[in-house]
């Protein structure tokens, strides 16, 4: 009974009985005390001269003085106190304490223990009292937006598992929520979510009170928070105001954060889902059956009624036509005239290679801007790995050059003459070297020179089996192409002197063989 904690009470009980004149044993045997505490207290009391038949009980803050003092004797003051307003400094700036006690070891040779530091901390802490108020709302005038871990669900794309989040906006007056469940927590999802949030209460809230989600904030910042710039036109467009909470101060949206442990704690445990369809299916019954309909904790009226009665009609309209969801992002182009974006890639004017651009993504565009003019767009690719190409973005001599394919080349030398073609088809048939380039270069012959002399040269080649555009070129440079063919005779000298490519001519008698 020694050990136990004594009230004031009590004390001032056992010395209005030793007043009184009662002894030792018999105050012992009411079991307020034992008989060595109260002879410790009758000794206290005729120090303190309370006893006297004058003397008035003390009261409690003169017993507690008393009393304390007694009971913790004279301590030895702890090693660390000489140190006091450094620790002090350095907790209050967030240092761990072993850091603290090595740099007093480290700086002043300090031979404490590190229990000491910790000690004398925990007393610092206690004296910081943290106080924080009841926010309150009007109507209409602030939904709070949250997310939180969600149920694992099977995608019926690549039937894996797959982790899910739960994005929750609770109306911060009536506590009627929206919940979604969702793959992602990117931009586009994120507005995408408060698109659905905002039809399912057929309205807007004056503001949005959110945490410092990347998807949001760029930037956290007590005063002057950095807003992601989709969003920021995302809620232009909507017309509400975005506040952040203060960094790691997410006790500032404290409704949503109750919102978001009820679903999970009420609507997903127990529950079979198919896939996420059949999720939210379920979520949206829940909400309008179940947490719609419960006796809110706070409010002590139901979510849904408080809700249809007057938050309903106190919201902003919905604008006529809904802003865009969009994605921005900074992005540079290669030297292949394409930037990448979600691991897909989309080609970009050439004059900008090495250059940063901003891109702007929705769900079915992607546009690429350069000092706010808008310089491409493409068709939105999801698929990674894919790309799409714009002929007019590449330099003209590779635009020519994927245009210009064996089929292109093959049609244009039919047009040119039956020379034409059997040449342009014999080198596109090589098996072991690719002469496309060759091919295309002999096509082009024909903007210089015309169809009928081109058509002649490749004649004469043809006879000599000597194709290549080097030598079809020197025949319509040197006005060859309607001489006179040598005899059979001096075909070979002649083939020797007039192309100087006896390995070519090798090749093609192979291949036309």
């Amino acid at each position: 009974m020694s050990n136990r904690r004594f009230y004031m009470y009590e004390y001032r009980q056992i010395i209005a009985l030793l007043k009184a004149g009662e002894s030792n044993r018999n105050i012992g045997k009411t079991g307020l005390a034992d008989r060595n505490k109260v002879s410790l207290i009758r000794t206290i009391a005729i120090e303190q001269g309370w006893l006297s038949e004058t003397a008035e009980l003390p009261d409690d803050a003169t017993l507690a003085t008393v009393f304390d003092q007694t009971k913790r004797g004279v301590k030895q003051s702890s090693i660390a106190q000489a140190y006091h307003v450094q620790i002090e400094k350095w907790y209050q700036q967030g240092v761990q304490v072993s850091t603290i006690h090595a740099a007093l070891q480290r700086e002043y040779q300090f031979t404490g223990s590190y229990d000491c530091i910790r000690r004398l901390i925990k007393k610092l802490a206690l004296k910081e009292v943290k106080v924080s108020c009841m926010l309150d709302f009007k109507p209409g005038e602030c939904g709070q937006v949250d997310f939180g871990f969600g149920p694992k669900l099977i995608d019926r794309e690549t039937g894996e598992e797959k982790k899910t989040w739960i994005f929750v906006m609770t109306l911060a007056w009536s506590r009627h929520q929206y919940a979604e469940v969702v793959y992602h927590q990117d931009v586009l999802t994120w507005q995408g979510c408060h698109r659905r949030a905002f039809e399912f209460f057929g309205g807007v809230p004056e503001k949005i009170l959110i945490d410092n989600a990347k998807c949001a904030i760029t930037k956290a910042c007590y005063h002057d928070p950095v807003v992601q710039r989709a969003y920021y036109e995302f809620a232009q467009g909507y017309g509400f105001i975005i506040s952040a909470c203060p960094p790691r101060d997410p006790q500032k949206k404290g409704r949503v954060e109750s919102g978001v442990k009820y679903v999970k704690n009420n609507f997903v445990p127990l529950r079979d889902f198919k896939d996420l369809a059949d999720a939210n299916a379920q979520l949206k019954c829940w909400i309008l059956e179940t947490a719609g309909n419960r006796i809110h904790g706070s409010t002590r009226e139901k979510p849904l009624t408080l809700f249809s009665e007057t938050e309903r009609i106190l919201l902003k309209r919905l604008p006529d036509v809904p802003p865009e969801c969009v994605a921005w992002a900074k992005v540079k182009v290669h030297a292949d005239c394409h930037i990448q974006y979600l691991k897909c890639r989309y080609s970009a004017p050439y004059q900008h290679v090495h250059q940063t651009l901003w891109l702007r993504a929705s769900e079915t565009s992607v546009r690429l801007y350069h000092e706010h003019h808008m310089i491409a767009m493409h068709v939105r690719l999801f698929k990674p790995g894919t790309r799409t190409t714009l002929t007019e973005h590449l330099p003209s001599n590779i635009a020519a050059y994927l245009m210009s394919d064996p089929q292109w080349c093959l049609e244009q030398s039919q047009q040119i003459g039956s020379q034409c073609h059997q040449v342009v088809k014999l080198l596109l048939e090589n098996s072991v070297v690719d002469y496309l380039r060759g091919a295309q270069g002999i096509v082009g012959l024909s903007k210089k020179y015309g169809v009928h002399r081109l058509n002649a040269a490749c004649g004469r080649a043809l006879a000599f089996n000597s194709i290549d555009y080097q030598t079809i070129k020197d025949i319509l440079k040197k006005g060859l192409e309607y001489e006179l063919l040598p005899t059979a005779q001096s075909f070979d000298v002649l083939n020797e002197t007039y192309t100087g490519k006896s390995h070519f001519f090798r090749n093609i008698t192979t291949t036309m063989q």
